[in-house]
C-alpha cells in the first residue's frame, strides 16, 4: 500500500471512529439492578460484587472525574498533543513520541484493520494525526481525548490507568493488551506535563517561574512522580536529586492496611487524594493534616485539606470510590514463571532464609507480605534517611508488599529507586541488621523474592 492511500485510510478512520472504534463496553453504574435484586428478595453478594468490580474497572480505566477542565481547559495540554498543523500549537505529539514517553496503547480497543496496519508497519508513527485517531478509539491507556464537532481536539483528561496500568507488548513495543495494576515504569509523567502550553497556574501555586517548574518535573524521569511537591514545594532532595518517588503497583493490595510508600492512608483515601489534588477532578476532599503550615505550606496556603463543599450532583469522585476500591482489591499480584522469572531451586532455599536467617518475614509477613496491622516503621528502623518520610503526616515508611516484584524491577527499589537491584536491597538489610548472609545466601534470597 502506498503512503498516500495509507494517509487517506487513517483520515477516514479518524473521521469515522465513532462508528468503527471497538468500544470497551457500556459503563456500569452503581445503581444498576442492585435495588431490583434486593426487592425480589434474592440479592446475591457475589453478583453485587461482580457488578461493583465491573464498575470499578470502568472507573479505573476510563473515568477522568472531570479533570479535563484542568489538563485541557487550564493547562491546554490538548493543544500540544494536537500540534499547530491540526489547530493546536507546536509540532504535536506523534505516536512515536508518545510511546517514547511511556504512554501505552490498548490493542483490544483498535479496529482489526488498524491492528493489521500497525503490525505491517504501514502506519506513520511520526504523524500527530495518528495520535488523535488513537485517542478517538479510546486506545491510549490512561488518556481521554474530547473532540469538538469539527473533529478537532478540544480537551484531554487522565485516568488512574495512566500510571497504574501498562500493556503486554503483544503487538509491538508499547502496544498490547492491558495489564491493570502494573506500575508503568516507562511513563515519563514530567515530560508529559512539561508539554502543556500553559504551566503558569502550577508555577504560581508553587511560587516559582515556569522554567523552574519545568526543571523540577523533567528531573522526575521515567516511572516516577512527586505527589508531595504540590503540598510542600520541595522539588529536590538535600543531595540535589529529584524528590520524586517510583510509581507503585496497584495490585496485591487486599489485606494491606496503609497505602503509598509513606502510609498516607487506606486505598480509598489515596484514591480520593489523587483524584482531587493530583488529577484535579471534581470532588470533595478532607484531611486536616494538610493544614500544617510547617510541613505542608503549599497545601495549607491553598486550603487543600478541606476542598470547597460542592453539590453531590457535581461531585464526580466520591460516588466512584467504593467500586474503584473493590476493583483494586480484586487485582491479584501476577505470578512469575519458574525458569523464566526465577530459579526454582534457588528460590526454595531462599524461602527458608526469608523466614529464618534473613528475618524478612518479621515485617513482610507471608502471604500479605507486609505487617497485619500498623505496617509502618521509622527511618531508623530500616536504616535510611528521613527525607521522604518527613513529607508524610506520620514521618514513617510503610512496609511495602512484595507480591509481583518481578514486574517492577525497572527504576530500582525502595520509594525512590535508590537500590538499583534486589541484590542491593538484600545487601542493605544484611548491613542494617548485621545478618551475616553469605553471597550464595543473598543470591538465593533474591530468587525467592522474584518468585513471589
Amino acid at each position: 500500500m502506498s503512503k498516500r492511500p495509507m494517509a487517506l485510510t487513517l483520515g477516514a478512520i479518524a473521521l469515522g471512529c465513532c462508528i468503527v472504534a471497538i468500544q470497551p463496553g457500556r459503563a456500569v453504574h452503581a445503581d444498576d439492578d442492585f435495588d431490583r435484586d434486593s426487592h425480589q428478595g434474592a440479592a446475591s453478594p457475589a453478583k453485587h460484587a461482580e457488578r461493583m468490580i465491573a464498575e470499578g474497572r470502568q472507573t479505573f480505566r476510563f473515568d477522568t472525574f472531570g479533570d479535563e477542565d484542568f489538563w485541557g481547559g487550564t493547562l491546554e495540554l490538548h493543544k500540544a498533543v494536537e500540534g499547530a498543523k491540526l489547530g493546536g500549537v507546536g509540532p504535536g505529539l506523534s505516536p512515536l513520541a508518545a510511546l517514547t514517553a511511556g504512554l501505552k496503547v490498548d490493542v483490544d480497543a483498535l479496529p482489526r484493520g488498524v491492528r493489521e496496519q500497525i503490525e505491517a508497519g504501514q502506519v506513520n508513527l511520526n504523524d500527530p494525526a495518528v495520535t488523535l485517531a488513537l485517542l478517538r478509539f479510546r486506545s491510549v491507556v490512561g488518556l481521554t481525548g474530547f473532540f469538538n464537532e469539527s473533529g478537532g481536539l478540544r480537551s484531554i483528561g487522565i485516568q488512574c490507568a495512566l500510571c497504574h496500568s501498562t500493556v503486554d507488548n503483544s503487538l509491538a513495543p508499547g502496544i498490547g493488551r492491558r495489564l491493570d495494576g502494573w506500575a508503568n515504569r516507562d511513563l515519563n509523567v514530567g515530560a508529559v506535563v512539561a508539554l502543556a502550553p500553559n504551566l503558569k497556574p502550577v508555577a504560581n501555586l508553587l511560587h516559582v517561574d515556569v522554567p523552574t517548574l519545568k526543571k523540577v518535573v523533567l528531573a522526575w524521569g521515567p516511572g516516577k512522580f512527586d505527589a508531595e511537591v504540590f503540598l510542600d514545594g520541595k522539588g529536590f532532595r538535600p543531595d540535589g536529586k529529584s524528590a520524586a518517588t517510583l510509581i507503585p503497583p496497584a495490585f496485591g493490595l487486599a489485606g494491606v492496611n496503609l497505602h503509598t510508600w509513606t502510609g498516607w492512608g487506606s486505598i480509598p483515601y489515596w484514591n480520593a487524594f489523587v483524584a482531587n489534588l493530583e488529577m484535579h477532578g471534581k470532588g470533595r476532599f478532607f484531611d486536616p493534616r494538610l493544614n500544617n503550615r510547617d510541613q505542608f505550606p503549599i497545601a495549607a496556603e491553598n486550603g487543600l485539606g478541606d476542598l470547597p463543599h460542592i453539590s453531590p450532583d457535581e461531585d464526580r469522585i466520591t460516588k466512584k470510590l467504593p467500586a474503584l476500591h473493590l476493583y483494586q482489591l480484586s487485582l491479584k499480584a501476577p505470578k512469575p514463571k519458574a525458569g523464566k522469572d526465577f530459579d526454582a531451586e534457588a528460590a526454595e532455599r531462599g524461602d527458608a532464609l526469608f523466614s529464618g536467617k534473613a528475618k524478612c518475614n518479621n515485617c513482610h509477613v507471608e502471604p500479605a507480605w507486609t505487617e497485619p496491622g500498623w505496617n509502618m516503621h521509622t527511618p531508623q528502623d530500616v536504616c535510611v534517611d528521613s527525607f521522604q518520610a518527613d513529607r508524610a503526616p506520620d514521618h514513617q515508611y510503610r512496609t511495602a508488599p512484595l507480591g509481583g516484584l518481578f514486574t517492577h524491577q525497572k527504576g530500582g527499589f525502595y520509594h525512590d529507586g535508590r537500590f538499583p537491584t534486589l541484590g542491593d536491597v538484600v545487601n542493605h538489610y544484611d548491613s542494617c541488621f548485621s545478618l551475616g548472609l553469605t553471597p550464595y545466601e543473598k543470591s538465593d534470597l533474591v530468587q525467592y523474592l522474584l518468585s513471589l
